[in-house]
C-alpha cells in the first residue's frame, strides 16, 4: 500500500472513481472540504464519479441528505446505494411477500411502495434489517433474543457495514445485526459493498476504474472482488485500530485485502 499525498498524482489513469460517501465525503454532521475539493475537480476534468454507499435509503434519499449538507446538486448525478439496490428486489417480491422491517422508522422509505407488506417477525416471510431499532441502538444481545426463534427465515441486510462513526461518536450497523443472525444460525443476504452485484450498476466493462473508501472490509474488499484498484481513507472507520501509518499494511493484512494507495482523507 503506498501512501499517495495528492490524488491529482494519479487520477489521469482513471476514467471512473467509485467514492464511498459516509466516511470520506461527510462524516454524518458535515461534509469534508478537502474530499468534495478533489471531487469538484475530477468533474472539471471530465471523470465520472459515482458514489456508492451502503445507507439502507434509496438514493434519492440520499441525495436530499447531501443536500442538506450543502453539498451542491451538480456533485449529485451518480449516487447509488444498497437500499435502492435492495428496494428494487423488494419490489420484485424475491424473497417473499411479507416482511418484518428491523430497524429505525428513518428508513421506511426503503420499502415505501409495499410498506402494506409489513408485519409482524411471526408472520413475515422473511426479516428486512436497515439497522438498529431506535430504542435498541447499543445492546446486541437484544437481537440475539428477539431473532432466535426465527433463524429458519432469511435475513436481508441492506447495509454491510458493521459500524459507523458520526462525527465522533462509533455506532452499530445492520452488518453487526447480520453478523449475530449468522453466529445463531441464520442465513443472510446482502445488498451493498463488497458484492460483486451493486459494482456493476457503476461502470461498464472497460472503464479503468478506482474504488475509494475509508472501510476495509467493504470498500477495499469490494474493490478486490472486482480487480479494481483502491484507496485506502485511513481516517475513517479504522481510525481507532491503528497508532502509525506504518502500521496499516498490518491492518490490511488482518482484514485479508490489499489497498493499492492509501490517504488520511482524500486529497486532491
Amino acid at each position: 500500500m503506498k501512501k499517495l499525498d495528492h490524488l491529482a498524482e494519479i487520477y489521469n489513469s482513471y476514467d471512473t472513481f467509485i467514492i464511498d460517501l459516509w466516511g470520506v465525503i461527510h462524516n454524518g454532521i458535515k461534509l469534508n472540504p478537502n474530499a468534495i475539493e478533489a471531487v469538484d475537480k475530477l468533474l472539471k476534468n471530465k471523470k465520472k464519479v459515482v458514489f456508492l454507499s451502503n445507507a439502507p435509503r434509496p438514493s434519492a434519499e440520499v441525495k436530499k441528505f447531501l443536500i442538506q449538507l450543502k453539498m451542491k446538486d451538480r456533485f449529485l448525478k451518480n449516487i447509488l446505494t444498497s437500499g435502492e439496490a435492495a428496494m428494487r428486489a423488494l419490489q420484485d417480491h424475491k424473497y417473499g411477500k411479507f416482511f418484518y422491517h428491523l430497524g429505525p422508522k428513518r428508513d421506511d422509505s426503503v420499502f415505501f411502495k409495499i410498506k402494506e407488506n409489513n408485519t409482524s417477525l411471526e408472520k413475515c416471510n422473511f426479516i428486512l434489517c436497515t439497522g438498529l431499532l431506535e430504542d435498541h441502538e447499543d445492546d446486541l444481545k437484544y437481537y440475539k433474543e428477539l431473532l432466535k426463534n426465527h433463524i429458519n427465515k432469511k435475513l436481508i441486510c441492506t447495509n454491510p457495514d458493521l459500524t459507523v462513526h458520526r462525527g465522533d461518536v462509533e455506532e452499530y450497523c445492520a452488518g453487526s445485526v447480520a453478523n449475530l443472525f449468522k453466529s445463531i444460525g441464520g442465513e443472510v443476504i446482502y445488498f451493498g459493498k463488497p458484492y460483486k452485484e451493486i459494482y456493476k450498476m457503476c461502470f461498464e466493462v472497460g472503464e479503468k476504474t478506482i474504488a475509494i473508501g475509508d472501510n476495509l472490509n467493504t470498500d477495499i474488499r469490494g474493490a478486490n472482488n472486482m480487480c479494481i484498484d483502491s484507496i485506502f481513507i485511513c481516517n475513517g472507520v479504522h481510525r481507532a485500530e491503528f497508532t502509525d501509518e506504518s502500521e496499516l499494511t498490518d491492518l490490511s493484512f488482518k482484514y485479508k485485502v490489499k489497498a493499492s494507495y492509501y490517504q488520511p482523507q482524500l486529497n486532491w
